[in-house]
């Protein structure tokens, strides 16, 4: 079995547009939830923290595959161009120039790798 590759990534949304970002959530274009899915991303989810922080997860068999069928997706093109305008500090695409975040913890991981006779208490 694969291991999934989880991927975490950060957007900033400007504040004076975040209910109009919420709205244009609420729901997402069918045909763009499609092709995320056809891309291969699945238990995808968006957080919105204080200010307008986003927070973005996924997990994919293989992201740099996912990030190509998505970058060359005539429909995520689209979504991704009026989404633009959501964030600050933001050079490109959304779906192509979020900030990633590094792992550094994984409950499932490091359960999987204690030895069987490993007692920590």
């Amino acid at each position: 079995m694969t291991t999934p590759t989880r991927v975490c990534f950060r957007l900033q949304v400007r504040p004076e547009l975040l209910d109009e970002y919420l709205t244009r959530h609420s729901p997402v274009w069918p045909e763009m939830l499609a092709e995320i899915s056809a891309a291969g991303r699945r238990n995808y989810s968006l957080f919105l923290g204080e200010g307008g922080t986003l927070i973005g997860y996924y997990e994919t068999d293989d992201d740099a595959a996912a990030q190509a069928y998505l970058a060359s997706s005539e429909v995520a093109a689209r979504w991704e161009a009026e989404m633009g305008r959501f964030f600050a500090d933001l050079d490109g695409r959304p779906d192509q120039a979020a900030t990633p975040l590094t792992e550094v913890f994984h409950l499932e991981q490091q359960l999987n790798d204690i030895p069987a006779e490993s007692d920590h208490s």
